[in-house]
């Protein structure tokens, strides 16, 4: 007796996927802070508005608690289980250093950067790509727009 051949085995057919049925998670929703000076009265606010400093994608002016301000991108939080083990990062916009602060130094927080990716989502994009594809403009690529 031999083991049967690839021919003589029959699977059922698989079903075919279904994009529409599939989990799909949820994409994240950006808010407007542009401009917004946060108030920071308790732990909580503080926190809160640190999260938001580190989802925008432009400048965040900090005021320290001694009166210096540092203006630029925060890049990296670590929060921990009190604010002076809780920390952000930031690239000074006038120069290449990286500046870590913890949050039991700030004083005030100001969303002063224009957002640089704002309006430039995937959707927004395609959306762009077919409508000037459909307009016949000669010039499509497939390349990245500049952020700035």
């Amino acid at each position: 007796m031999s083991a049967p051949t690839h021919a003589d085995r029959h699977a059922p057919p698989k079903p075919a996927l279904d994009p529409e049925k599939l989990e799909v998670a949820a994409g994240t929703v950006h808010e407007n802070v542009e401009g917004w000076v946060p108030q920071l009265a308790s732990e909580s606010e503080l926190r809160a508005a640190l999260e938001k400093a580190f989802d925008y994608r432009g400048d965040v002016a900090i005021t320290r608690k001694d009166g210096s301000k540092i203006d630029g991108y925060i890049f990296d939080r670590i929060t921990g289980a009190t604010l002076d083990t809780s920390f952000v990062r930031v690239l000074p916009r006038d120069s290449n250093l990286r500046v870590k602060i913890s949050y039991t130094e700030i004083a005030a927080l100001a969303f002063s950067g224009r957002d640089p990716a704002a309006g430039k989502s995937w959707e927004a994009w395609v959306r762009k790509y077919w409508e000037k594809k459909s307009s016949g403009a000669g010039d499509l690529s497939l390349q990245p727009e500049s952020l700035e």
